[in-house]
């Protein structure tokens, strides 16, 4: 999950202090931290909220949004203030690192496997990893991957797992093969889609899950977390409690991702660097 660039559309004008409002509700309900130079983002980023609603500015949204006991536009307001990059195989030496592990865990005679992906997005990194999983343990031992965002949107397309072409060009040829099926076209002129084969969703749950929001409902023990390229976002306080629970859901042995640009340094956690943003669970 990133904070993307402001759409080109403009909405009403976002007074400073209603602005700063909003990034206080914001960090409150998810832990995201917008600051300053942000004000264009969150302006057209809320003015579909508005839009959608028939409201006439900012401050009525702001309102609309705390008077709302069922929670629903929380959710819609968090769906539009954040966007989504991802990739198949996106920083591949985790995928590297993870295969050997399995092999290791495998030839060791281990049948069951639990994996958490904390920031699913649209779905390429998850079903990144079932690929990795199935292809070095087949589907006769019991895996499991649970995939979680806060954003239903992006839930949503993850779980129809329907790519473009231009999409699926990162994964290998070998694993394309076995784990993508190409869709009929609409039209001649349609560009190629790809759908996710059945076998991989089957291992695949995919829920939403603020992780601003500990603890967490999972109990594990899990054999590896990817929590990669979101805790960018948050602020040490948050960094903190999502790092505590992470602890807690591993087992001994088990592995943390994070995305390259992010780094544990200074946090005050139980897990040991094994390689650059690969972190092991004592045993």
């Amino acid at each position: 999950m990133v904070i993307g660039n402001p759409d080109p559309m403009s909405g009403p004008k976002l007074d400073p202090r209603i602005f700063r409002e909003f990034c206080e509700l914001i960090y409150q309900l998810s832990g995201i931290r917008l600051g300053d130079g942000k004000e264009a983002l969150v302006a057209s980023r809320l003015a579909k909220r508005l839009r959608a609603l028939k409201l006439p500015d900012y401050r009525a949204y702001l309102e609309f949004v705390r008077n709302d006991e069922t929670g629903e536009e929380i959710v819609q307001m968090l769906d539009v203030i954040s966007t989504n990059v991802t990739s198949f195989f996106r920083e591949p030496q985790h995928f590297e690192f993870m295969r050997r592990a399995l092999e290791e865990c495998k030839n060791a005679g281990q049948r069951k496997y639990r994996v958490w992906c904390a920031a699913s997005s649209t779905g390429e990194e998850p079903y990144t990893i079932a690929m990795t999983m199935a292809d070095v343990l087949g589907f006769s031992v019991d895996w499991k991957i649970l995939a979680t965002d806060i954003s239903t949107r992006v839930l949503k397309a993850a779980q129809e797992g329907v790519y473009k072409q231009a999409s699926v060009g990162t994964v290998p040829p070998t694993l394309k093969h076995r784990f993508l099926e190409a869709m009929p076209r609409a039209s001649k002129d349609a560009p190629p889609t790809f759908r996710v084969a059945q076998e991989l969703k089957d291992r695949i749950v995919f829920k939403r899950l603020n992780l601003a929001e500990p603890p967490f409902p999972m109990h594990g023990p899990l054999d590896f977390v990817f929590c990669r390229n979101v805790m960018i976002y948050f602020d040490n306080a948050i960094r903190s409690g999502l790092l505590n629970e992470v602890v807690r859901l591993l087992r001994p042995g088990g592995y943390l991702m994070v995305g390259h640009s992010e780094s544990l340094t200074g946090m005050l956690i139980n897990l040991k660097p094994v390689q650059p943003s690969t972190y092991v669970k004592p045993g």
